[in-house]
């Protein structure tokens, strides 16, 4: 069984709220639009789109906090509208720029958050010791909590009760290098011991060092579900050429796009086999050369280069 699936998952907007309803279910906007995805039990799932897309929508129908306008969906075999109760008390969830009730301090809502879930707080001790929240940070106040203090609280109060899914949203935002590496060491954990995390975030090179599969949503369609290492097979790789004498010929070599001459510099992007483009540079002088890995950036970039509007 997935841990998560939906089935022509739908959320419209009306445009208008003052137009007659028969105009304004006209102009409803499709938040999301017909999505199908499938999560598997274990596995770090990324969500990725840019802003507007419709992924926070999405995880707020998986918990319940909106209503599908058409198709539905289950969380650990959960339906999420007639079960949405039973779905928040076996997930954890950390919502984009999360909201923290500043007069209690760190250790007092995340007792409380803790009773919201009927769970007991088993990982919580070890989650502050690797995200470097001390007994003495925990005793103040939150409104005296950095950005960063806070998102460790938010991410501390997703995990604290050990859930089955964890579904995140840019989970590591705010969080310096040093903590974003500690983050990323709770995750790998998470799923050595099998639970699924489903997150979404605008840092691709943490997509890439953490996810097996991603989904790429646009305007509330899914456009692509891929597992990461066929994306990065596409991605183009970034090339820097410098030669001496009359620049080789590149324009009609297999995989090669992008070209630009300036001088003695040539750059391009490069897909696929570099094979081809050895050959036609293998006659050059070559003073330098740089061919930079793929990178889900690249991917995703042109992904959306080459979707029609």
């Amino acid at each position: 069984m997935p841990a998560i699936q939906t089935l022509g998952l739908t959320k419209h907007y009306r445009a208008g709220p003052r137009l007659p309803f028969s105009r304004a279910r006209a102009a409803a906007i499709a938040a999301v639009d017909s999505l199908d995805l499938s999560v598997n039990e274990g596995e770090i799932f990324g969500f990725l789109g840019p802003n507007g897309a419709g992924k926070s929508t999405t995880i707020r129908m998986l918990l319940g906090f909106l209503h599908p306008s058409a198709g539905g969906g289950r969380v650990l075999g959960l339906d999420i509208v007639r079960e949405s109760v039973a779905i928040r008390r076996r997930t954890g969830y950390l919502p984009g720029g999360i909201a923290l009730y500043d007069s209690l301090t760190g250790e007092a809502l995340l007792d409380y958050l803790a009773r919201l879930s009927d769970r007991p707080p088993v990982r919580r001790a070890d989650l502050c010791e690797r995200l470097e929240l001390s007994q003495r940070t925990l005793r103040r106040k939150i409104r005296d909590y950095s950005r960063g203090m806070r998102q460790k609280i938010g991410i501390v109060q997703a995990l604290q009760h050990d859930p089955e899914v964890a579904i995140l949203d840019e989970p590591s935002e705010g969080l310096d290098p040093l903590m974003q590496r500690a983050f990323y060491d709770i995750l790998d954990r998470l799923k050595a011991a099998g639970r699924t995390v489903f997150f979404s975030s605008h840092v691709l090179s943490e997509v890439e060092r953490l996810c097996d599969r991603v989904a790429i949503i646009r305007r509330g369609r899914l456009v692509a579900l891929e597992n990461v290492a066929s994306l990065l097979a596409r991605a183009r790789r970034q090339v820097t050429l410098r030669v001496e004498g009359a620049p080789p010929s590149l324009a009609e070599v297999a995989g090669v796009s992008h070209l630009e001459e300036r001088g003695d510099l040539l750059t391009c992007r490069l897909e696929g086999d570099p094979r081809p483009f050895l050959v036609a540079i293998q006659r050059s002088v070559v003073l330098d050369l740089t061919i930079e890995p793929a990178r889900l950036e690249e991917a995703f970039v042109d992904f959306y280069e080459d979707v029609d509007p």
